[in-house]
């Protein structure tokens, strides 16, 4: 195209590029184009323009005042009477622009209001009230659905109360959970996803959110040390699903038919995992058709791990009955424990059996980006598959789980059902990034895009930082009861995970011999603790039998924001809650 002629006149050339003012256009016509952009944007067309001599002085100044003004109009905080107000009355209805502003930067004030006090220790990290006292209502909170239309004003009030009678994950004293904190680029990510409010079936209708989970994914599986020509895998509602796809997956490897024919057209076939396993591998074998006698239970040492060599009898076992073995669970970092299987010795039989190798990473999968701690997971790259959770170790907000699988091709075609009005194959796009039919859902959340943030604003070292921090604050805490009077650890070795678990035992217990009285009174020590930590509302720790031992607690740690000070709170609340049991 032959480049425009200069202008030899006094009118502007509409063709010169660097003229970005339109023919014949007026004060408020610039006022329109200023206005229908973000501050800052507005703010770099009126500098451009000025550094051009583009405009008088004097336009330039009313420009910059009056985008100023009509931004600060725009997002004022008004005194507005809710009480009149309803649902009805914000976007998009008529004239609903000022009333859905003001509704939602009243919003805006609970959620900032909350955070604020997620992070103040002086806080509570919960309310507690029991559940009869919260269904007969608190204080003009009420839990019951009426057929007519409430006002915003009593909206407003049900969400600061559905805040206040709920429990700070996000606080530096909540350690109840492995899935805990408060990341403020996560809760950010999540806010934008639920704004956008669109589904991950198709490329069609997420393209930005498909590709990021996409290039997250691979990520992810070169983290686990797959080559670039192996890999799949989708975000799913969680660890347990993301579990449950694994077993789908490798049955549809050994016996595809089954998928048509049902589990007819398959002999008995058994699956292995750890005693200390998560139990969603029961619940996936009696979702599935396997049943739950089918899911054989691998001995452990006093540590949690699998004992390799309990696995490999009870194959050949199994076989002998003539069942036939497709499936091994190892798992990186146990729900109790904290545990990791020695997936290498673990491997070695699956290779030996032709079994399919998975690695339940749910919680311990995170410390693969850490180099110092990785070696714990050595043998991961060996698996089927994996089950990696960045809700939990991470900071992810809920949920966030990831299903890896190393051979291409077998999630679409355990899954796909190839539904016409999703999955056309003749779209004006490559059609293979409509990942939908790789899903056993439909309708599937947005997931990736707060991980996705996440990663951008901390980078792989920022994951690895906090980690490794959490991870010396469980040795931190170790360290400090393993030999303390009234601690006793469950097992005694440093923990493998940010999960300690140890007894406490009150003064009235210290001199009493061993016996079935002393482990009766100490299995009530534990939840009676907690219950008082729970009413007081001062911190929150787990606690669980596990096997023969009676109740002790778990402790761990995956809260950005927690500190040695922290657990040494928890110390001092334990002791002072446990002093006259």
């Amino acid at each position: 195209m032959a480049a425009s002629a200069p202008s030899t006149g006094g009118e502007p050339d509409p063709n010169n590029s660097t003229n970005l003012r339109p023919p014949g256009s007026s004060y408020d016509a610039w006022c329109g184009v200023a206005h229908g952009c973000t501050r800052k944007l507005g703010m770099k067309i009126c500098g451009f323009l000025q550094k051009n001599n583009s405009l008088e002085s004097s336009f330039r100044e009313r420009s910059a005042k009056t985008l100023l003004d009509h931004q600060e109009t725009r997002f004022r905080h008004t005194e507005t009477d809710f009480s009149n107000l309803y649902a009805r009355d914000l976007l998009p209805a008529k004239n609903g622009e000022e009333a859905t502003m003001q509704f939602l930067l009243e919003v805006v004030d609970i959620l900032t209001n909350y955070i604020r006090k997620t992070f103040d220790r002086s806080t509570k990290v919960l309310d507690f009230h029991h559940p009869h006292q919260l269904l007969e209502g608190m204080e003009g909170f009420n839990l019951e659905l009426s057929d007519q239309p409430e006002s915003l004003e009593q909206i407003l009030v049900d969400c600061r109360d559905t805040l206040k009678y709920g429990v700070r994950t996000g606080h530096p004293r909540f350690f109840n959970q492995l899935s805990t904190g408060l990341d403020i680029v996560g809760l950010a990510g999540e806010w934008l996803t639920s704004t956008a409010n669109t589904n991950m079936f198709t490329y069609e209708i997420a393209p930005v959110f498909v590709l990021m989970e996409q290039l997250t994914l691979r990520k992810m599986m070169d983290i686990v040390g797959w080559r670039d020509d192996e890999g799949d895998g989708i975000f799913s509602p969680g660890g347990a699903i993301s579990n449950m796809y694994s077993v789908m997956v490798a049955r549809y490897k050994y016996f595809p038919e089954v998928k048509t024919k049902g589990m007819c057209a398959a002999p008995r076939l058994v699956l292995f995992t750890s005693e200390h396993s998560h139990y969603s591998f029961k619940k996936a074998s009696a979702a599935l058709g396997f049943g739950t006698d089918n899911v054989i239970l691998l001995n452990t040492d006093d540590k949690g791990r699998v004992i390799a060599a309990d696995l490999e009898a009870k194959v050949i076992a199994a076989k002998q009955k003539g069942y036939v073995p497709i499936y091994v669970n190892a798992t990186a970092g146990t729900t109790v424990y904290g545990a990791f299987d020695p997936i290498n010795e673990i491997a070695d039989i699956c290779e030996k059996y032709n079994i399919w190798l998975h690695v339940d990473g749910a919680w311990g999968g995170s410390l693969l980006m850490s180099r110092k701690h990785r070696h714990k997971l050595s043998g991961v790259e060996r698996a089927n598959s994996v089950t990696w959770n960045p809700h939990k170790m991470m900071g992810v907000p809920l949920q966030c789980s990831a299903i890896l699988v190393r051979e291409r091709g077998l999630l679409e075609g355990c899954n796909s059902m190839c539904a016409g009005y999703l999955f056309q194959p003749d779209k004006q796009y490559d059609v293979t990034y409509d990942t939908g039919d790789k899903a056993i859902q439909c309708g599937r959340h947005v997931d990736i895009f707060k991980f996705w943030l996440m990663w951008k604003a901390k980078g792989t070292i920022g994951f690895e930082q906090h980690i490794d921090k959490c991870l010396d604050l469980a040795a931190y805490l170790y360290n400090k009861i393993k030999n303390r009077d009234g601690y006793k650890m469950v097992y005694d070795a440093e923990p493998q995970h940010t999960n300690v678990c140890f007894w406490f035992f009150p003064p009235s217990l210290r001199g009493l011999p061993d016996g079935k009285d002393k482990r009766e009174r100490l299995h009530k020590v534990a939840p009676k603790i907690k219950a008082m930590m729970m009413e007081s509302g001062s911190t929150m720790v787990g606690y669980q039998p596990q096997g023969d031992k009676v109740n002790f607690f778990r402790m761990v740690i995956s809260n950005h924001a927690a500190t040695r000070s922290d657990i040494d709170f928890l110390t001092d609340e334990i002791e002072r809650l446990g002093q006259d049991l």
